[in-house]
């Protein structure tokens, strides 16, 4: 769940924030940080700012305890913002803003093992077979087949793929970008799309955004995922793509780069259970007399 900055805050704390997260944006952009990771920056350490009642440079420990302690935030959640606070205060530390981070003397929320959450092919079939409008097919297959995040399959390009080399070029998070090779169903899909420019636009004439957002493919995979017969969320099919790749035999390490992972635990959590070989596993299983 992301805070959510209230419409009337205090000016003078809020204003005084405002002037030094703008100083930590410009950081941000040179380190080469998304734009959509240093804005949900910008909401924690606002909302933190708002709750507590004063500038972000004068918040204490037992604000940020107070932040994190409340009852309606997931153990995911308080990690993330944590991790957020975290980075904004070892950033005004070093650059002589305040004396002491009081985030070093606040206990760090335990971020919760990833479980693999991945759809089975059939119902990937299922999704497919109810896709009639071919943006709603082209979201789900660039999901399914190319493994790509929601961000990712809002803002694809015609440029993005290479037909003749079978190629897919991906910034994803961090604005990093990696090459990954071309499913036949993308390729095929290719065909009835944009050769350049955006494969989906944004909505209307009343928008100033090139495509259409993160929100928007979420919500449309999703609920193309209940006409099919069941509830599920877009992530799951990267999750598919990934667990369905180990199933068959491809190397973690392949899988890895083809996931565009930093760290190789983070591919190890979609063997950690493999509903395939539950289901190959269970085919042994007498049937009692």
């Amino acid at each position: 769940m992301r805070p959510v900055v209230s419409l009337f805050p205090l000016k003078g704390e809020i204003g005084d924030t405002l002037h030094v997260l703008d100083e930590w944006q410009r950081w941000q952009v040179a380190q080469g940080l998304s734009q959509r990771t240093i804005k949900e920056r910008r909401i924690v350490i606002l909302h933190l700012s708002e709750l507590s009642k004063t500038a972000a440079l004068e918040v204490t420990p037992d604000n940020i305890i107070d932040y994190l302690g409340r009852a309606h935030l997931s153990q995911s959640s308080k990690a993330s913002y944590h991790a957020t606070i975290r980075a904004f205060y070892k950033w005004a530390v070093l650059t002589g803003r305040i004396d002491t981070d009081p985030s070093a003397s606040t206990p760090r929320p335990r971020r919760p093992k990833g479980a693999p959450r991945p759809v089975r092919t059939a119902h990937v079939s299922a999704l497919l077979a109810v896709a009639n409008r071919r943006r709603t097919r082209a979201m789900i297959i660039l999901a399914a087949y190319a493994g790509l995040r929601v961000h990712e399959v809002a803002k694809f390009r015609g440029e993005d793929l290479d037909t003749i080399g079978e190629i897919i070029t991906v910034t994803g998070k961090g604005g990093k970008t990696a090459m990954i090779p071309a499913h036949p169903a993308i390729l095929e899909l290719a065909r009835t799309m944009p050769r350049r420019g955006y494969w989906f636009p944004a909505y209307g004439k009343q928008t100033n955004a090139p495509c259409i957002t993160s929100t928007q493919v979420s919500r449309v995979i999703g609920n193309a995922m209940r006409r099919a017969g069941f509830d599920g969320k877009a992530h799951q099919l990267r999750h598919w793509y990934a667990s369905t790749l180990l199933d068959e035999g491809v190397d973690v390490r392949v899988v890895k780069e083809m996931m565009r992972h930093e760290s190789l635990a983070s591919t190890e959590i979609y063997t950690r259970v493999s509903m395939k070989k539950m289901f190959d596993g269970i085919e042994h299983l007498p049937m009692a007399a």
